[in-house]
């Protein structure tokens, strides 16, 4: 079993936790070139599995078109939001509070080196969580993430996006999972560029609020189990 570090960072301000997560993986990618000098002992490197909230943002990737952000400057101040360009693949999506976003930083040659196999590992952990609580999730062919209903493609809906950056075997960014969230908030984007797709959240499928602690516990047991992942004790910054 990987050890792993987990932290649960809580609520957090999008650019502080990119920070981090940029601080980590730089971390990892100088510890392994640092292995590859002749003549020095090669040192293990550390993974680390982040979960937070964030306030109100949009962020869009470096494949993205900011023509899918709908509103200008002044709109996202009075929807108390903030925009990023970020350097994930994947194109435009929101993160706000009831989402729990995941940030795996991996360093894949420490479990296995294929990024189409690390993408279907983060949507089969969503898809065994939403099996918990009733929900068909599936993954929708063309697509990433997770979806409802892939079979009408009328009624499918994206219940959780993917958006991942992987360097060195490194990964970072990862997943946001629409469990409570405020789902008018994404009529302000293209949502991953699809204009013809609608989102959900568990509680819009539910038709109540859902435990957000509950479901970081079983996405972390379904992750631990998926990856062969043991967490150690949690990091304190």
């Amino acid at each position: 079993m990987q050890q792993v570090i987990f932290r649960n960072l809580g609520s957090v301000d999008y650019k502080e936790a990119w920070d981090y997560q940029e601080n980590l993986f730089q971390t990892i990618v100088q510890q392994k070139l640092s292995n590859r000098v002749e003549g020095t002992l090669p040192k293990a490197t550390q993974s680390y599995l982040l979960f937070c909230e964030h306030p109100h943002v949009y962020t869009l990737g470096k494949s993205g078109s900011q023509d899918n952000l709908l509103v200008n400057e002044n709109q996202l101040e009075e929807a108390d939001a903030t925009f990023y360009k970020i350097n994930r693949g994947g194109d435009i999506t929101y993160h706000g509070p009831g989402q729990l976003v995941v940030y795996p930083i991996l360093d894949l040659d420490n479990f296995f080196t294929d990024i189409h196999k690390y993408l279907r590992f983060l949507e089969e952990a969503v898809i065994l969580t939403l099996a918990e609580y009733g929900i068909i999730g599936e993954r929708y062919q063309g697509f990433t993430g997770v979806w409802l209903d892939v079979t009408i493609p009328e009624k499918a809906r994206k219940i959780c996006a993917m958006g991942v950056r992987c360097s060195r075997w490194v990964t970072m960014h990862g997943l946001a999972f629409n469990v409570n969230t405020k789902l008018n908030y994404f009529n302000n984007i293209v949502p991953c560029g699809i204009d013809d797709k609608a989102v959900t959240s568990m509680e819009k499928e539910l038709g109540r609020k859902i435990e957000m602690e509950e479901v970081q516990e079983i996405l972390k047991k379904h992750l631990a189990a998926l990856f062969e992942m043991e967490f150690t004790k949690e990091l304190r910054v």
